[in-house]
């Protein structure tokens, strides 16, 4: 039998990674929204669970919470939609084998970029860069930048047509 050592509480140092606050409401958004997006699509459980469970954990103010829930909604609502237009810009990366927390930043910025009454790109873009930086691995940020970059520096006319219903849907 193995012999484990005996540690306890104290014993244990605890890494706290701080993050800067967030510039925006919207910001604060963004940052709620990829966490319970993360464990929706990593832990496979319900959307509306998790959103309760996150919003009751971080209390936000109304406007931000309704747009945590347009984010989410939006994103689970429309995913084959968001992992198809996705998938054409990244062509070497299959989406199933992208970081979890990769591939729910590129959801939420086309998303936000293809759904009614959207931010600038640009601004979209940046925020999408922010998340990969905080909350990504070593080559997420020049990820995400290339994939989004590809779409806006391609024309992508279909973005903006992405969440509009086709014929038979």
């Amino acid at each position: 039998m193995t012999e484990f050592p005996d540690l306890n509480g104290q014993d244990v140092e605890v890494e706290v990674i701080e993050h800067p606050d967030a510039a925006t409401e919207r910001s604060v958004a963004r940052r709620v929204a990829l966490q319970i997006l993360y464990e929706v699509d990593a832990a496979h459980h319900k959307m509306g669970d998790v959103i309760a469970s996150r919003l009751q954990e971080q209390p936000v103010a109304r406007k931000v919470e309704k747009y945590v829930r347009r984010l989410v909604q939006g994103v689970v609502e429309n995913l084959g939609r968001l992992d198809r237009h996705i998938e054409k810009f990244a062509v070497e990366f299959p989406l199933a084998q992208v970081a979890i927390i990769d591939r729910n930043i590129l959801r939420m910025a086309v998303y936000e970029v293809a759904a009614p009454s959207p931010p600038p790109i640009s601004v979209v873009i940046a925020e999408a860069i922010e998340l990969a930086n905080l909350f990504g691995a070593e080559g997420s940020t020049r990820f995400v930048n290339g994939v989004l970059g590809a779409m806006v520096s391609g024309g992508d006319d279909d973005l903006r047509q992405l969440l509009q219903p086709k014929d038979g849907e």
